[in-house]
């Protein structure tokens, strides 16, 4: 599948909306709630079993993404904003709940992720710190994205901070 080129058309998420999605070990798309079509344009056979980065957009940092899946792949949940990338191009930021969940045997079942409006406090200053780490990104190497994302945290959880924006 095609990615699209992003444009400047933001569709908003309201604060009704609760987006949910399933994937497998791999990130593949095994379910998706009616919102999460709706807003990312794509149709349920167009997603279905396809990989989740389909939404990433390229204004997301790598950084963050690395960061998700090691956190997940060692059983903890992430909460973190990501702007995702409809199908015509259009973007829509949202806050992220994504965990684990695990089988009666304790073996993998799937990842849920959960999904709702993003607060105006939150995005004024996840929008610039990500800029400036894909800027960091693209002129050096991802560990430098790195550093300056710790620095931003600031000795505090990932969760922690990402909770803390929302909700202020």
């Amino acid at each position: 599948m095609l990615r699209p080129i992003p444009t400047s058309k933001e569709i908003e998420v309201k604060p009704i909306d609760i987006i949910v999605s399933k994937a497998d070990e791999s990130g593949d798309i095994t379910y998706a709630n009616p919102i999460f079509y709706k807003l990312s344009g794509y149709s349920k056979k167009e997603l279905n079993f396809s990989p989740h980065s389909i939404l990433r957009h390229p204004d997301m940092p790598k950084v963050v993404f690395k960061f998700l899946w090691d956190e997940l792949q060692s059983g903890k949940e992430v909460h973190a904003f990501v702007k995702n990338l409809t199908k015509d191009g259009s973007f829509y930021w949202v806050m992220a709940y994504i965990r684990p969940v695990l089988n009666q045997d304790g073996s993998f079942r799937n990842y849920v992720s959960t999904r709702k409006t993003m607060s105006e406090n939150a995005r004024a200053i996840i929008e610039p710190l990500y800029q400036k780490l894909i800027e960091l990104e693209s002129r050096e190497e991802l560990e430098a994205s790195k550093s300056e994302l710790l620095k931003f945290l600031d000795g505090k959880s990932f969760n922690e901070v990402m909770d803390t924006l929302q909700d202020n």
